[in-house]
């Protein structure tokens, strides 16, 4: 049986979550997928880096996250030396999850890159790579045949991106429009139960909805890319982040709120793009205060959905949870289940 070698860059949330199922459930996995997972390689600022091409013990890998715990005091290096990690690793698929960057998609971005460049496949939760160089680097994949996934980069563990393009096929995608973060999401629900805005934001921020700094998520950023993404792999766009107009919710007064609900309306930060006529495309972000009706007025709370304008199904919405650690590791899990069943289907071909 295929027992793929991985490369975990980042050893947050998303990945050390990803080693958790594959140390305790591996043994199901395999029996259910046709394919095991061996980690033959890690990197982690705080903890360093170590490769063991015969297979991390994983147990022993999550057992880390004290202040002085590192990789060196296990066969490893103190030091975080990604590139060379991702190109000398013995790892057939990376698995990257750092933090994502707006502005360059840096270093995850040069994460992708080297490990394509290496021959390895590449799935990934981070936007950054996705929305600001996904062409090219989808197009380094194919050169070097290998795959390059990223289903958790718009709504984590709900595969909006692979249904589209797989469920879809037949039909004329014209637009969509979706709610696409859950922290203005919530911030938003708490204002229409009386919040003020501040307080509001607050609250998310104990709950861990928001983060110390909310801009990211309050004035749209975080959506700005995942519609750039979208329109780009389902809309055939080609656009650029510039092309997608942006407009936060830090604008939306609890008044607004009020007086859209005594007309039996609700404000949403709707991420949205259209095809025109011409065959260009519209994209923005903006607060919507949608009528009750609507199909993503009810959507609640970190809960995300995104409504695809189709030609002969009309409005198809697809919803599920656009966040959280074991949601985001499974949309890697099922990128590598993805290239699995591709490479299966070639063999079936040859």
């Amino acid at each position: 049986m295929t027992t793929y070698d991985i490369a975990l860059i980042g050893f947050g949330g998303v990945n050390r979550t990803l080693a958790e199922l594959i140390a305790t459930r591996g043994e199901k996995l395999r029996s259910e997928l046709g394919f095991g997972l061996r980690v033959v390689a890690i990197t982690d600022l705080r903890l360093g880096s170590l490769m063991q091409p015969e297979g991390i013990d994983l147990s022993m890998a999550l057992s880390l996250g004290g202040d002085s715990d590192s990789f060196a005091e296990h066969g490893g290096s103190t030091d975080t030396n990604n590139e060379s990690v991702i190109r000398t690793s013995t790892a057939e698929i990376v698995c990257e999850a750092t933090f994502t960057n707006p502005l360059d998609g840096e270093p995850a971005v040069s994460h992708v890159q080297w490990a394509l460049e290496s021959g390895k496949s590449v799935c990934t939760t981070n936007k950054g790579p996705v929305a600001l160089r996904g062409t090219e680097l989808t197009s380094l994949a194919r050169q070097n045949g290998v795959h390059f996934e990223f289903e958790g980069a718009v709504m984590s563990g709900t595969p909006v991106i692979r249904l589209a393009k797989i469920m879809f096929e037949g039909l004329t995608l014209n637009g969509f429009e979706g709610i696409l973060n859950g922290t203005s999401n919530y911030v938003l629900g708490r204002m229409e139960a009386g919040l003020d805005f501040e307080a509001a934001i607050k609250e998310a921020q104990e709950l861990g909805y928001a983060e110390a700094d909310p801009a990211a998520d309050i004035e749209g950023f975080d959506v700005q890319l995942k519609v750039l993404i979208l329109a780009n792999e389902l809309l055939h766009a080609g656009i650029e982040l510039k092309d997608v107009q942006r407009q936060g919710i830090s604008t939306v007064t609890l008044t607004d709120i009020q007086q859209a609900a005594q007309e039996g309306r609700r404000w949403k930060l709707v991420g949205s793009a259209q095809k025109n006529p011409d065959g260009s495309v519209t994209a923005g972000v903006a607060p919507v205060a949608l009528p009750l009706d609507h199909g993503l007025a009810g959507v609640s709370a970190a809960t995300n959905a995104v409504s695809f304008d189709t030609d002969l199904l009309g409005p198809v919405t697809v919803s599920g949870p656009g966040a959280g650690r074991m949601e985001t590791a499974y949309a890697l899990l099922s990128d590598i289940i993805a290239m699995h069943a591709a490479k299966k289907s070639v063999g079936a071909h040859v």
